[in-house]
């Protein structure tokens, strides 16, 4: 018997749970990045870099491979920039919902102190 489908996705959620994983997939999505510049814009050593990159490849979740003298790397799939885009689409309603609360309690705060 194999492993439960809801372990199967815990263990993918646990292999995005790192920020330079995360970060990997949104410069990734714009296209296919060449190591150095992924090091370039994630900004952290070398050898940080390609342990992540190992995971994510290990994962199924990035490919890579050689274009001339540089290592590419690229997502998968359109799956993963849609796991990516549909986190972002979250975190950003909750962030507005957060927003509006507070507009709402400074406006309750601004009455309950006016004179």
């Amino acid at each position: 018997m194999g492993v439960p489908l809801y372990e199967s996705k815990a263990e993918f959620f646990r292999t995005l749970g790192h920020p330079v994983r995360i970060r990997v997939l949104e410069l990734l999505g714009d296209g296919p990045m060449a190591v150095r510049d992924l090091l370039a814009d994630v900004a952290i050593e070398p050898s940080s870099l390609s342990q992540q990159l190992a995971v994510l490849r290990r994962a199924g979740i990035v490919v890579s491979y050689r274009e001339g003298a540089a290592v590419m790397y690229a997502m998968s799939g359109p799956d993963v920039a849609e796991v990516m885009g549909a986190a972002r689409r979250f975190l950003t309603a909750m962030i507005a919902q957060q927003t509006e609360l507070l507009d709402e309690l400074r406006d309750t705060d601004a009455v309950a102190v006016a004179p």
